[in-house]
């Protein structure tokens, strides 16, 4: 457990004065991600240093973090990033692997490579082709991979693409990160012409490519999603090679809010065929590391269709790893070349994770909802058995690493939150 969320400076004096038996691993940002990321890391006597904007993350007090401390956010200032990044991993011993658990993070480390730093995961310009909606798409529909029915502005008129989607629809970006930086969201949903024509004006000013797309009648609890991690080809270590895989399809269940919030239920489910849809378009691109692709299903359609993919963790990256697929370790194993790190090869397990305080706050708060969870499974929770038996594992909680669930309800009753959900 680190002692305390340390200064940029402070962090380097101690590590300074630390040494490791094998490159650590960075954690950025570290919430609820990051914290799942780095217990399956340190299970497996991985180091860790947490890395953040601020200390309010419920990761650095962590069983699984050694070493936590502050660097200069890379939104704010990448050279800066770059800068405390590399004097991090210098007095580290001159080696780490970077993990980033938000896209802002994953970009970071990619665009500024500190010396240093192993990046699990492919060139910037190839994680770029595969968080790019425009060629993400074009690339599932070269592929036969169902999308929602989707406009490019560069080769459809805004009147046809409204004639053929009508309201409400969707304005997504093809690059998630800058639109959210300069509208606070990811995706905006309209519902007449002036709205829509006063965020296309603001896009075009702020030179950020959109798309018009429609309004998917998703169909709730039937989401699926591919968790993998695809290694580097042995020929062509520049690119993946999804022929090896370690892949899970995992079930978003319950969602809170339910409608259009994040995952708090997710089941991990056998589904052959979204899982070669994702590996075919992770193929296609060149991507080698871990995503989460994400298909909801299209109650119109029937069938499913690809949303997004992210090149990164994710919230409920912990039930791969439970059920049988440790995503992280298999990322390190391959970015520090050490093959005794390599996840045996076992059988997926059937898994369910949930995120204790979504899901008990659904329960609170919807009379309509009827709790998934069986009495064995509470019981488990509440016992604590669940760490030391297949079948159910938590995002955050753990009963055995108590502080990040601690400071996790500590900042319910305060007016201090962290900067994001995740």
């Amino acid at each position: 457990m680190a002692d305390s969320f340390l200064s940029t400076d402070a962090l380097i004096d101690t590590l300074s004065a630390h040494s490791f038996d094998r490159p650590p691993a960075l954690v950025s940002n570290a919430h609820i991600t990051g914290v799942s990321v780095a217990r399956a890391l340190s299970a497996h006597d991985i180091p860790v240093i947490a890395l953040d904007r601020n200390g309010d993350g419920v990761a650095p007090p962590s069983n699984a973090i050694d070493f936590a401390g502050e660097v200069t956010f890379p939104l704010t200032d990448l050279d800066g990033f770059r800068t405390d990044v590399e004097a991090i991993v210098d007095a580290a011993g001159g080696e780490a692997v970077a993990f980033g658990c938000m896209d802002e993070w994953v970009h970071a480390y990619a665009e500024s490579e500190p010396e240093g730093v192993h990046l699990p995961f492919a060139a910037y310009e190839i994680v770029d082709r595969v968080l790019d909606k425009s060629s993400l798409y074009r690339i599932a529909d070269e592929l036969g991979v169902p999308y929602p029915e989707t406009y490019w502005l560069d080769e459809t008129d805004v009147d046809e693409a409204v004639d053929a989607l009508s309201f409400p629809l969707v304005v997504k970006p093809a690059l998630k990160r800058e639109f959210e930086e300069a509208f606070g969201t990811n995706v905006v949903e309209v519902t007449d012409r002036k709205e829509l024509d006063s965020l296309l004006a603001e896009a075009s000013g702020a030179d950020i490519e959109v798309l018009l797309q429609e309004r998917v009648p998703i169909v709730q609890g039937k989401d699926r999603s591919l968790a993998s991690y695809v290694p580097p080809a042995t020929e062509n270590p520049a690119v993946g090679d999804v022929a090896d895989a370690l892949a899970v399809v995992g079930n978003a269940r319950v969602r809170y809010p339910q409608a259009f919030g994040t995952s708090c239920v997710v089941d991990q489910v056998s589904h052959p065929e979204i899982e070669a849809r994702a590996l075919a378009v992770l193929a296609e691109t060149g991507y080698y590391g871990i995503s989460e692709a994400e298909f909801v299903y299209d109650g119109e359609r029937e069938e499913y269709v690809l949303l997004d993919i992210n090149t990164r963790p994710w919230k409920w990256i912990s039930m791969p790893v439970a059920a049988g697929a440790n995503l992280p370790l298999a990322a390190y194993a391959d970015a520090v070349s050490d093959d005794s790190l390599a996840p045996s090869e076992t059988p997926i397990e059937e898994t369910r994770w949930v995120y204790l305080r979504d899901y008990l706050s659904l329960l609170a708060t919807n009379d309509a909802f009827w709790d998934v969870l069986s009495d064995a499974q509470w019981q488990s929770l509440v016992s604590g058995s669940f760490e030391d038996t297949a079948g159910v594992t938590t995002g955050v909680y753990r009963p055995s690493d108590p502080a990040p669930a601690v400071k996790l309800i500590n900042t319910e009753f305060t007016d201090r939150e962290y900067y994001c959900s995740c």
